[in-house]
């Protein structure tokens, strides 16, 4: 299990994450969701050292910086470089990178890896088209590959339906609870609240703290969802509507 323990970040004079503790048990889909700038981002850079943080993160009993291999992250498109000049497949086979080393050559089971994960995606026939030339929906495809060929136990996505088409949103649920069946823990954040959370086992509701953390069924009342995104939010979220721009706090998305 991910054991998170009083995690806390500050940008400058903003405090971005206060004292977030809970424990995720394996085999689970999380959706983490609240308002803009909840720290929601923030949380999961946090968890993964990528801003500095007090507090601590292990999973499965040992400190998670210890055992990255065994993670993937997704990050937002727009944190990405679509300019670089790479291919579908040499994106794909950088999950391979932490298997295969520095310096070394890919083998014939990382090869074949990183085609099973175009499959799986339904990206195969664009394996030699520049990922820059490829819309939203379908660079996201390439990156969910990358982490499927990674084999990580642990993955991480940033709102990852950002830009998608509804097939395509299809598909990426479809492989998280494959995922899940498969043992892996996944962490999404989703901005949007509407049909979607539907397919979480889990909802992390946030607004730079945690205000509450289960499944969907106890998370999701009038007294949480008030503390996250105001009064109203229960009306909308009833009714499948999202809840984009209902509330927004400073920091990050």
């Amino acid at each position: 299990m991910l054991t998170i323990n009083n995690l806390s970040v500050h940008y400058r004079q903003t405090l971005a994450l206060d004292g977030a503790t809970l424990t995720i048990d394996p085999r689970r889909i999380v959706g983490i969701i609240g308002p803009n700038g909840a720290g929601k981002s923030t949380l999961i850079k946090a968890i993964l050292e990528l801003v500095p943080s007090t507090g601590t993160v292990t999973y499965e009993g040992r400190p998670l910086k210890s055992q990255l291999r065994r993670v993937a992250y997704i990050p937002q498109r727009t944190a990405v470089d679509w300019d670089y000049p790479a291919t579908v497949h040499d994106v794909v086979m950088m999950g391979r990178c932490v298997h295969i080393g520095w310096l070394r050559w890919a083998s014939a089971t990382d090869r074949k890896l990183v085609v099973e994960a175009l499959e799986r995606v339904g990206m195969e026939g664009f394996a030699e088209r520049q990922i820059g030339e490829l819309s939203g929906g379908q660079q996201q495809r390439v990156f969910i590959a990358r982490a499927l060929a990674q084999q990580a136990d642990l993955l991480f996505f940033d709102e990852p339906f950002v830009g998608v088409d509804q097939t395509t949103e299809a598909i990426i649920f479809q492989i998280f609870a494959q995922l899940r069946d498969q043992g892996k823990t996944l962490l999404v954040v989703n901005h949007d609240l509407g049909e979607a959370v539907s397919h979480y086992d889990d909802i992390l509701l946030m607004r730079n703290r945690v205000v509450a953390f289960g499944p969907r069924a106890e998370v999701f009342n009038d007294t949480n969802l008030g503390l996250a995104y105001g009064s109203g939010a229960i009306g909308r979220v009833l009714s499948g509507l999202p809840t984009t721009g209902m509330s927004s706090l400073p920091g990050d998305p």
